[in-house]
Parts: C-alpha cells; structure tokens; sequence
C-alpha cells in the first residue's frame, strides 16, 4: 500500500492545535513529521490536562489533548534559542521539503530561522507560517489565539441563542480550519514545486480562514447589508431546520425543501400545517417563521428521539439525535466508519490510547498510522542519528550542554 506523502519530510515547529492538526493531517497521508520542542517542556498541550495517559505511576506528561493532534511524528527536543540549537535545524533542514510553524510574527527571524534568513539556502523549501493574524496587517504582531479569532472573525455573534450571549464554538474550530487550510495551501505548494522547483512562504492566519468559513453567512451580510442575528440551532434560509424536544429527549430536524416538509407534516400527521398557505413554499416558511415555530414543539413531543429519526429516515426526511460523546462513540455508523483508533504508547500502563482516526477514506493511498504520539524527546537520537549521522559522543555532548534533550 503506498503513502500518498511518502519520502516527504516536515519540519514542524508548531505547538497547540492549528500547527499540529497540519502536521498530523500531513503524518497521516505518510509524511514524515520531525516535531521539535523545548528540552524539560515540550509542546504546551502535554500541559492541559487532566485527563493524561496513565502510567504505571500515575498520570504521565501526555494529555488528551497533546494526544489529539500528534500522531505520526517523531519528537526531537532542541532549544533553539541556542545557537548549536539553530545550527542543527539548520542542518535538519537540508534533509526536509516543509517547515510549518506558529510563532509570532518576527520570533524565528531573531533565532536566524526566518523564511528571508532560509529561502536562498534552501530553495527547494515550503515555509509555513500560522498565527493568529498573519504576517502583514496593524494586528500582525499580536498573539492570536483561537477563541480571539471566533471573537474578532464574526463567528460568535452568529452563534448561541437569540436572547443569550454570544457564544464560542465548543472545540477551537479556528484553530482546526487554518490548520486545514494550512495543510491544503502545503499540498498546492508542493505541486508547484514539483513542477518549478520552487518553494514558496504560505502565510495562514487563524483571523483570515475564519472569516472564509463564515460562508454562507458572511455571504448572506456581503449581498444584503444586513447584520445577521443569532438564530440558536435554527438556519438563516432554510425553515424547519431547527433542535425541537422530543417525547424523550432533543431532536434535529432538517427539511430542506417543500416536498420533504409535506412528507413531514404527513408523517407528523399535522394535516393542518401541511395545507396552511403560510408555509407552502421555504420562502414563505422563511417570512413565517415565528408562528410555524409556535406550532410544531407540540407536534414534536408526540413521539419519541428513535421515532422521529427511523420514521422520518424511512420517507427521506433528515432528522437526527444530539448524541453525547459516549453516544457518538457507541453509534453502530460511528463504529463502522472505524472513527475510533487504538495505538501502542510506550507510557501507557494500558499499553494504547484511543484516539480520534483520520476521516478521509482513500482507495488507492488512505491514511496511516505508523507512530503514536511521541513522549518528549523520544526520537531524538533516533533522528540525529539517522538525518545527521550523530554519534552517540556528539549527542552526549549536546545534551549535557543543555541543547537537545
């Protein structure tokens, strides 16, 4: 079976979440991701627990969140505020196609890794940049972080409920998308070089790809001039498309045309919504919101989550449950789709962690899962050995010069 990025090589000095989304998308597609961190301290997330993978003394320094944006990469701890430190990226960069990185604006260049510093050494290289509000711009040399960025890009004022406060997504969405972005920005890069062989510096910004997954909202504002409002779990165009609460529970329902709304409305056996004129066409569902939305919580109480969501599946209308992530997991199309993965981890008393798998199903090249989130610095030897040709008098050198760890 072969890796769709193997004999690629990423040099990833990105810590958190966006950077290393990028990273271990690109690991899962067979790249092989060196992640440098600080000696004694390593990526920040290792930090934000609990919970930690336990070990056979306790917690280790592993958390679930470390854990869930760093598989497939091997760990190399090197300070490269010293300069024997920024002369071995330098040297690990000449074995490397990619370096993807989080700092802020200006932070490398003083460690004489800034892409000006290193676009002429190496020509060849595809420089990555992620902040929080790009390269150029009056807040370019801000710290960014991912909820300042669903604050600042819109998509906060657009969600939770129309009476309540604005409210952030629950994972850190910003975060993901740029390093999503991030990573498919990489994938043009390397076709161009393939072609040209030219690198190039890619600038994303967790700001910018925030506002391009407004979408149809940002839109929706950009044709109109109309400042959209929060709706909760309702949609801006499309009526009924909302959370009701069920016999037993909550339930989605999702009516995305006026044929699937009269299928409802007979399943529903709500005779009178189906001929009231009001909501004939979603146009009109549109204008009448309020009052179809004062009529149907009774009808959705008749029945239960499971009725709502086999019966209305059987005539082609999308409904679904608000499933817990214990739900989510035990889901029987979860369970086949294989979103769950267990791997080896050396710290585990278990022997694996679970983990979240890759979503991307591909026939000929589909992900892979070679290296379980790596401790601090267990791959170090490893890689000066096998890049650098280390020996072990040189690495012991540098380790007690505080160097690598």
């Amino acid at each position: 079976m072969t890796e769709a990025l193997a004999g690629i090589r990423v040099l990833d000095l990105s810590r958190i979440l966006a950077g290393p989304t990028c990273t271990q998308l690109l690991g899962d597609l067979g790249a092989d991701v060196v992640k440098i961190e600080r000696p004694r301290a390593g990526d920040d997330t290792r930090k934000w627990g609990p919970p930690y993978v336990q070990g056979p003394d306790g917690p280790t320094a592993e958390s679930a969140y470390y854990l869930c944006a760093n598989r497939n990469k091997r760990s190399v701890a090197i300070d490269i505020a010293s300069g024997e430190g920024q002369a071995l990226i330098r040297r690990l960069l000449a074995h490397c196609d990619i370096l993807v990185e989080n700092f802020k604006v200006g932070d490398l260049t003083r460690y004489g890794l800034g892409w000006e510093q290193l676009r002429e050494e190496f020509p060849r290289l595809i420089y990555c940049s992620i902040t929080g509000f790009g390269q150029t711009g009056p807040y370019a040399p801000r710290a960014g972080y991912d909820y300042l960025a669903q604050g600042l890009g819109g998509i906060m004022s657009i969600t939770g409920e129309p009476d309540g406060l604005p409210m952030k997504v629950g994972v850190g969405i910003a975060d993901i998308m740029c390093g999503m972005y991030a990573t498919v920005a990489i994938l043009a890069a390397l076709r161009h070089r393939d072609e040209t062989g030219e690198g190039q510096r890619i600038d994303a910004a967790l700001l910018d790809t925030q506002i391009a997954w407004l979408v149809n909202e940002g839109t929706n504002y950009l044709l109109s001039g109309r400042v959209p409002r929060r709706l909760g779990t309702e949609h801006p165009n499309i009526v009924p498309y909302k959370t009701f609460e069920s016999a037993d529970g909550y339930v989605i329902l999702a009516v995305g045309n006026d044929s699937q709304f009269q299928r409802w409305c007979h399943f529903a056996d709500a005779p009178d919504l189906a001929s009231d004129p009001r909501f004939a066409t979603n146009s009109l569902r549109i204008q009448h919101r309020t009052e179809l939305y004062a009529l149907m919580p009774a009808v959705m109480r008749r029945k239960t989550t499971n009725e709502w969501v086999e019966g209305l599946a059987a005539v082609g209308v999308p409904c679904g449950p608000v499933n817990s992530l214990d739900q989510v997991f035990a889901d029987p199309q979860v369970q086949a789709r294989r979103m769950r993965l267990d791997m080896p981890h050396a710290s585990a008393t278990a022997g694996s962690v679970p983990l979240i798998a890759n979503p991307l199903k591909m026939s000929a090249t589909p992900p892979s899962y070679r290296h379980s989130p790596p401790t601090l610095g267990q791959h170090t030897d490893e890689v000066l050995h096998e890049l650098l040709s280390l020996d072990r008098a040189e690495r012991a050198r540098l380790r007690d010069a505080g160097t690598i760890a």
